[in-house]
């Protein structure tokens, strides 16, 4: 049985940068976690920050992959830098998804842990750009098919072909 990674604020644990959740009533989550398909995961805390924290962006919304390469950081909006954590997070995920051969995962959308679609821009002004959070460049890296909670039909139509 293929075992599927979750970003933990998609189930309702409050873990978020506010201390909220961003639970997803998607029937296909409930499905699977009925079927103990999912391991549930927040690289963000795991990489040791707290929570609630300050809300962090990629500079320039470089994209996790400048993050992994050493090419931009992660910073709050007051300057602090948070890149460390990211990383440790990122590379926690990995060895979690790794350790339950995860190749699908369905993370949340705008994190710039999680985007896999989108990023906030790094001007803290609410604008978005295209490009992937840190965690899912790592996981693109690793043949971790990541999807946004935005799209889980496509992450189930992928499902059925891994097992297929």
């Amino acid at each position: 049985m293929e075992r599927i990674l979750v970003s933990a604020c998609l189930m309702g644990r409050k873990v978020r940068y506010d201390g909220g959740a961003k639970t997803s009533a998607d029937a296909h989550l409930a499905a699977w976690r009925e079927e103990g398909r999912l391991v549930v995961f927040c690289p963000e805390v795991e990489g040791g920050l707290p929570t609630p924290r300050p809300a962090a962006e990629i500079e320039g919304g470089a994209g996790g992959e400048a993050v992994l390469a050493g090419a931009a950081r992660v910073l709050t909006a007051e300057g602090g830098d948070v890149t460390a954590q990211f990383l440790a997070g990122a590379q926690a995920a990995l060895a979690f998804a790794q350790h339950f051969g995860v190749r699908l995962a369905v993370l949340k959308e705008g994190s710039p842990s999680c985007g896999s679609l989108s990023i906030y821009d790094g001007t803290f002004h609410g604008r978005r750009t295209p490009g992937h959070g840190v965690t899912a460049a790592l996981f693109a890296l690793h043949d971790i098919r990541v999807f946004s909670e935005e799209h889980i039909p496509e992450a189930a139509d992928y499902l059925r072909a891994l097992e297929t």
